[in-house]
């Protein structure tokens, strides 16, 4: 990421906080963000059940609402069946 798209996500999500406990930020879920990984994994860790292995920002999506991103569903389609 550029020190430019750092810039502008604090001050994006700055405008989305609803709270901040020092440790967490939480945000009103209104920016899509489009995500690049190298796989989707199970994990007991999160609450999902997966963990992305190598997640990283690609971009932006100003074109798309909240609605239309992907759901959990999605991301856990993703999982080879065992």
């Amino acid at each position: 990421m550029t020190d430019e798209i750092l810039a502008w996500q604090t001050e994006r999500f700055r405008e989305l906080q609803i709270s901040d406990d020092g440790w967490v930020v939480t945000v009103r879920p209104e920016q899509v963000v489009e995500i690049a990984v190298d796989g989707v994994q199970r994990s007991s860790r999160y609450p999902g059940g997966v963990a992305l292995r190598f997640a990283r920002v690609v971009r932006y999506r100003d074109d798309k609402t909240a609605s239309e991103a992907d759901t959990i569903d999605a991301v856990r389609a993703f999982l080879d069946p065992k």
